[in-house]
């Protein structure tokens, strides 16, 4: 499994991105895709995560309201939509599969990574 995110940059206070992350999984409507971001020095932290269907979304408090999740299945792709970005919202962020269908914030529940692509937000 290969997991290709893409979409990070410099982006203003305020401004907004899409990360994208491509997998090549075969059944990838089966598994649920997660974004996770981490700074130098700290643990990976959750940020948000959808169901094998797309049909259920979770979201940390730090971004809830502002970043939303998708998921194409015909595509393989899941999405990270950030709005209304702050300069804490930088880090390095990450797509990851959990290989059941039910998502979950718990990184160790999660098998295959994404190299990670940087956002940095300035102020």
């Amino acid at each position: 499994v290969q997991l290709q995110a893409s979409g990070g940059g410099l982006v203003q206070a305020g401004g907004s991105l899409r990360l994208s992350c491509a997998a090549s999984v075969r059944t990838f409507s089966s598994y649920a895709m997660g974004w996770f971001r981490q700074t130098p020095g700290k643990e990976r932290e959750f940020v948000a995560a959808t169901s094998g269907r797309g049909d259920s979304t979770s979201y940390s408090d730090s971004v809830k309201g502002r970043f939303t999740i998708s998921k194409d299945n015909a595509k393989n792709t899941v999405y990270l939509q950030m709005n209304s970005l702050k300069p804490e919202d930088t880090a390095v962020y990450y797509c990851a599969v959990r290989l059941y269908s039910s998502s979950s914030y718990d990184p160790n529940q999660y098998t295959y990574w994404g190299q990670g692509t940087q956002v940095t937000v300035s102020s």
